[in-house]
């Protein structure tokens, strides 16, 4: 099992996010929706942290912060050290290297019209980074066959996009992996396969892992250590063992009782 001991690999403080609703008044502004409110948390190298909550939580807002696709109202964000809040594109290049993202449906974070090569490769041009054999070894390493990489999206299934999603998000040898809902717009027949893959990948790889779900369950399954959130705050946190057979909060009680599991096919 890895350690977490020393600096934090993502250190997030007191972050706020306030958006503001159409003006439905010429001498007023909008009114503000408060998303996050004072959320703070820290995440070690190799350690795989589950963000989980329903609709409306606020897990999607937080998770835009941590990859610096948003920012703060207010609070910081650092990454390996380095504050990312507040930063323009141009700074973000390390963060781009060492922070990739799975998102949860691969049917439309997939150009229909790359092949798969393209796909992956994607990332290391961008980058700038050597491409080689890399497609090769990463289409591999998602259980995917070589000839995969002369074949379009559409013409696999929903498990195989996401394979090729991943093997996408690895390209580039980053630190952290973000899952978000990955597994969401699954077959169920399928998800335990993805959910496996991801959790060997993340050990083989030494990477960190930040998975968001709305299923307590599915974050046990591949998290140590899990974050509850409910109307933009952290309800309840710690090791994910420990909430799912003692949640303290009534909200995470509500959500084990409330959320389907996959016992059974995982």
């Amino acid at each position: 099992m890895p350690t977490h001991a020393g600096t934090p690999l993502i250190d997030a403080r007191d972050l706020n996010r306030v958006y503001r609703r159409p003006r439905t008044s010429l001498t007023k502004p909008g009114a503000a929706v408060h998303a996050l409110r004072d959320v703070s948390l820290t995440i070690g190298r190799g350690e795989r942290y589950g963000i989980v909550g329903e609709s409306g939580s606020g897990k999607s807002t937080l998770l835009r912060l941590l990859c610096a696709l948003d920012q703060p109202t207010s609070g910081t964000i650092t990454f390996d050290g380095q504050e990312i809040s507040g930063r323009p594109e141009r700074r973000l290049r390390f963060l781009r290297e060492n922070l990739q993202i799975v998102f949860q449906d691969p049917m439309s974070s997939l150009d229909p019209r790359m092949r798969v090569r393209d796909l992956v490769a994607e990332p290391l041009v961008a980058l700038g980074l050597p491409v080689g054999t890399r497609v090769a070894e990463l289409l591999d390493e998602v259980g995917l066959p070589a000839a995969a990489a002369d074949r379009y999206p559409h013409q696999f299934s929903g498990g195989q996009r996401q394979r090729i999603a991943i093997a996408r998000a690895l390209a580039p040898r980053p630190k952290v992996l973000v899952a978000d809902e990955p597994v969401s717009a699954l077959d169920v027949s399928v998800r335990g396969q993805i959910l496996n893959l991801l959790a060997d990948l993340v050990d083989e790889l030494g990477l960190t892992l930040v998975f968001v779900s709305h299923d307590l369950s599915v974050v046990r399954h591949v998290c140590e250590t899990v974050a509850v959130m409910s109307a933009g705050e952290i309800v309840e946190s710690g090791p994910v063992d420990e909430v799912w057979a003692a949640p303290a909060h009534p909200y995470t009680r509500t959500l084990l009782q409330a959320v389907p599991t996959l016992e059974g096919l995982l």
